[in-house]
């Protein structure tokens, strides 16, 4: 099951996110940005969706859920 997570350490950004200990990488660019991902995100004033907060897709327990929710 190795190919449902991926971490890269050696990432300019990494970790972008808090309160992980580990980061799955393999949805870096969140594939749920434009569905209601159930993550825990906001709206900025101009209207853009922040998922700075959010650690849903980089959680390994939930790569099955993004798959789901994408197919």
């Amino acid at each position: 099951m190795s190919y449902k997570f991926f971490e890269n350490k050696e990432c300019e950004y990494y970790p972008c996110h808090k309160g992980l200990d580990r980061i799955n990488c393999l949805f870096c660019f969140c594939p749920l940005y434009k569905e209601d991902c159930k993550g825990n995100f906001t709206y900025l004033p101009n209207g853009v969706k922040d998922c700075s907060n959010c650690t849903f897709p980089h959680r390994a327990e939930n790569y099955d859920k993004v798959i789901e929710k994408i197919k």
